[in-house]
This record gives C-alpha cells, structure tokens and sequence, in this order.
C-alpha cells in the first residue's frame, strides 16, 4: 500500500491538532484531532470552504448545546433532542454532511458533565475544534500542495493512450471481444476519474493577477484535450458495435474506413507529443495529418448505400458521424494550442513532474 498526499496530511494535522491543544492546555485534546480528521480536503480551495462551514457548524452545535443545556439540562434525553434538532437546522440551512458531523461532535462534547460552567465549557469545546479545523486547512496550504495540471495531464496521457492502442488493434479485427470490454470498463472509470481530476483543476485559484489570462487558457485547453479523449472513446465503442458486421461493407469501403481512422488517430498523437513539446511544434505542421482526412467522403458513401435500400449499412452511420465530431475536435483543439503558443508562448505548462507525485495518489 502506497502512501497517498492526502493520507499523509490527514495524520500529520492529526498530529498537529493534539500537539497544540495539549500545548494550549485544554483538557481533552481528542476533539481537535476528531476535527482535523473531517476538515483534510483534496484540494485548497475546498479546504478553505470546508473551514467556512464548519466554523458555521461548529458555532451552530456549540450555541445550541449551551442554550439547551441552560434552559434543560444535559441528561441522555435531551443531548438526543439537541442532537435531532441541530441535524434539522443544518439540513435547512444546506450545510454539507462533513460539516454536520463537526456540529454534532460539538453538541456531544458541550453536553457532557461538567463542574465548569457551561458557557466557558462550550468555549472551550469550541476553540478545540476551531484548532483541529484550522491544524488541517494549514496542512493542506503547506505541506504537497496539489499539482493537479501535472496530474490531470498524466491520466489524460495514459487514457488517450490506451484508447489509441485499441483503436488500432479493433479496426484491424485483432482485438478479443470479452478483453476489449472488459478493457473497456476499466477505461470508463479512468475517465471519470480524470473528470473529477479536471474539477479540482479548475478550483484552484492564481494570487497573481497577470497569471488570470495564463490560468484560463490552461483551463479551455485542458477542457478540449478532455473532451477529445472522450470522443476518442465513443469512436472505439462505436467500432466495436460494429466490429462483428464490418466484413458487410465492399473492401474499398473498408480500407477507405481503416485510412480514416488511421489518420485522425496519428493526428492525436501528433498534438498529445507536441503538446509533451516532445516533437516541434508549427503552424504548417500540425493540421498536416487533419488535412489529410476526407471523412465527409466516406459518410457520403455509406449514405449511398443507405439510400439504394441496403439496410445492413445504417448500422455504420453512427461510427461515421462520431469520425466527424472526433476530428472536428482535434481540430479545434490544435487550434486552441496554437493560439495558447501564440499569447503565452513563454509559459511552460506544468505538466512533465519534476519530483515523485505524490498527489496523483490523493484518495488513498
């Protein structure tokens, strides 16, 4: 098992949590660790959110708690009640359930015997879990900070290759059908990973404001660099519908089918290596495998068939059309690369790693 960023953080503001409640001298330094635990985030952004709200909630729990405790006391019964009626509130006022939890760890901490008194108890309760809170937003600030462009590209990557390797092997009716779904599968939840991954990208936020106009053109490139992986996929579904039928076609028509794909799949390549700044990258170039391309020709000849009565052949249309989306996509994805060289052309994109990542493992 390896150890994941957010692993790390969550035990090292733990850590932190019980070494400065012990510090500060309060009595029971568990609830600033049960805290920390709740308020470690992927990303900071979402840290700094989660620590508005649940410094919502935790003064939610702790003023309803003392309030209660006064007018009712702190028998079993009514932390019950109190427990109910926090839980209400916070469903009416759309506070998110990691937050709930902090409100309800307050309730219980506030509620329990005590010779103090109950305000400066629930004082106390309060600034233990305000330190946990706190422990785990500076964690996540300064300890791995997320590197999510460099991790996005390196799903991105690997997905776009994978999906290329099995575009090849399935027009050549090489691939093992039971494999390739199961291959399949497996892409689909890549893909949703590398969905999320570009969420948390897009939360993050620049203190520079020169650096705005660099960080949204990163974003609409990534963006399209996502969508066309996603196309790519929906190509090789497509095919392998199709697969068992595609013997039905004329061998011209075949061939003619296999050349299209062959070419926007080495244009894929093309743009994911130079974008890698692997390859040189120009303006002739690059469009020079996407020119090649005349899949409009072939949609016009399958709709041909279609149309002398050949029903067989409707079945191929659909591959067709998705072959059109696909390299309009490219295209206006080297588009966007292009214009991104143009404006920003010193800007390097952070996206080869310089060190082990360790975030690309933040769910562990």
């Amino acid at each position: 098992m390896r150890l994941g960023a957010r692993m790390f953080k969550t035990g090292l503001a733990v850590a932190i949590a019980l070494y400065a409640a012990a510090l500060i001298g309060f009595p029971s330094t568990v609830f600033a660790g049960f805290a920390a635990v709740f308020a470690i985030q992927p990303s900071i952004y979402q840290s700094y959110i989660t620590t508005l709200k649940q410094l919502q909630a935790n003064f939610i729990g702790v003023t309803i708690s003392i309030t209660l405790a006064y007018l009712l006391g702190n028998n079993p019964m009514i932390v019950g009640l109190s427990v109910m009626f926090v839980i209400s509130l916070c469903r009416f006022l759309k506070i998110e359930k990691s937050a709930v939890s902090i409100a309800l760890i307050a309730v219980i901490s506030v509620m329990e015997t005590t010779t103090m008194p109950i305000y400066l108890f629930g004082l106390m309760r309060f600034s233990s879990l305000m330190l946990g809170i706190f422990s785990a937003f500076l964690v996540n600030l300064l300890f791995i900070p997320p590197r999510y462009e460099t991790t996005l590209f390196q799903q991105i990557n690997q997905i776009t290759t994978e999906i290329l390797k099995w575009l090849r092997i399935t027009t050549r009716h090489l691939s093992d059908d039971p494999s390739l779904k199961k291959e399949m599968t497996r892409i689909e939840k890549e893909l949703r990973r590398m969905d999320e991954l570009y969420a948390l990208f897009s939360e993050e936020h620049v203190l520079r404001k020169k650096k705005h106009p660099v960080r949204a053109r990163k974003l609409v490139v990534f963006r399209q660099l996502i969508k066309t992986t996603h196309r790519s996929f929906r190509v090789l579904r497509s095919i392998q519908k199709v697969d068992n039928r595609a013997k039905l076609m004329p061998e011209e028509l075949q061939r003619r089918l296999i050349h299209e794909i062959d070419i926007v799949i080495h244009a894929h390549e093309h743009i994911m290596l130079g974008f890698m700044r692997k390859i040189k990258r120009g303006k002739n170039k690059e469009y020079q495998h996407l020119n090649e391309s005349n899949i409009p020709d072939v949609v016009d000849q399958l709709l041909d068939l279609y149309q002398k009565n050949e029903m067989d052949y409707l079945i191929f249309l659909p591959l067709a059309s998705m072959l059109m989306n696909y390299h309009q996509d490219l295209t206006h994805l080297q588009k966007l690369l292009n214009s991104y060289d143009q404006f920003h052309g010193d800007e390097k994109l952070d996206i080869i790693p310089k060190y082990r990542d360790l975030e690309d493992k933040y769910s562990s």
